[in-house]
């Protein structure tokens, strides 16, 4: 999760030395079993194969090359198993909730068949009302059926930092799969399981992952999103992550 409390305007070093060696997550997300397209059905004929990854730093990939961001990493990933999809990064660095419902019909004039919503995660930074965030975030997911009918979402959860203490942590984790239930999104149950609150995969900051903490957000985002592009049924979430301790 977001780990510490940090000011919005995240300034976060850029991690561009070599990488560390994987250690077992990193492994796992590495592997054939995490990455590889399972046979199933069909690929769908969306009317555009386009997927929009709306979100926040996290998705934009702050200190990073774009390159190494995890949008970027699903493009790789799609391009290798020959898949005619188009991932398009749209994140934007300390935008909450509310500014990410304010640029959505930007976001949307390409038609995307597939609308990934990664957003939150600076509300939660802020100690935002919680109520606020998610009334947000359903209106983001109600907004995008309605400018493009038959468009495909998946929430990416989130958590809050411990230092605002239990009740808020819980009542912020509560959201995602709430809405995901209420308003029929794929969820992925938190974007940096295996990587929030580890030193190792996350830049100097503690809040963004390096290259090697990419590559399993990656892995999260792909379980649930390669089932999407096949035509199959989505996995049911797992339990939440649990929130690491403040450093």
């Amino acid at each position: 999760m977001i780990v510490g409390a940090m000011p919005i305007v995240l300034l976060a070093s850029c991690d561009r030395g070599a990488a560390r060696r994987p250690d077992a997550a990193l492994q796992a997300a590495e592997s054939a079993d995490s990455l590889r397209a399972s046979p199933g059905s069909p690929i769908p004929n969306p009317q555009s194969r386009l997927i929009v990854f709306l979100g926040t730093s996290l998705t934009a990939g702050l200190g990073l090359d774009p390159s190494q961001a995890f949008p970027a990493l699903i493009q790789r990933r799609l391009d290798s198993l020959h898949l005619a999809w188009r991932a398009e990064n749209a994140g934007v660095s300390g935008e909450t909730s509310a500014g990410a419902l304010r640029r959505l019909d930007w976001v949307l004039k390409g038609g995307p068949a597939i609308l990934v919503i990664e957003t939150g995660a600076n509300d939660g930074l802020r100690g935002l009302d919680a109520d606020t965030t998610r009334a947000n975030i359903e209106a983001i997911a109600r907004r995008a059926r309605e400018a493009v009918p038959g468009i495909r979402l998946v929430l990416a959860g989130m958590e809050a930092p411990p230092n605002l203490g239990s009740r808020y942590t819980v009542r912020f984790r509560a959201i995602f799969p709430a809405i995901a239930a209420r308003e029929r999104l794929a969820l992925i149950p938190f974007l940096l399981a295996g990587v929030g609150g580890v030193d190792s995969l996350n830049q100097g900051d503690g809040i963004h992952p390096n290259v090697a903490g990419e590559r399993i957000v990656a892995a999260n985002v792909w379980r649930v999103l390669e089932p999407l592009l096949r035509g199959a049924a989505v996995p049911a979430p797992s339990t939440p992550h649990p929130a690491p301790s403040a450093r």
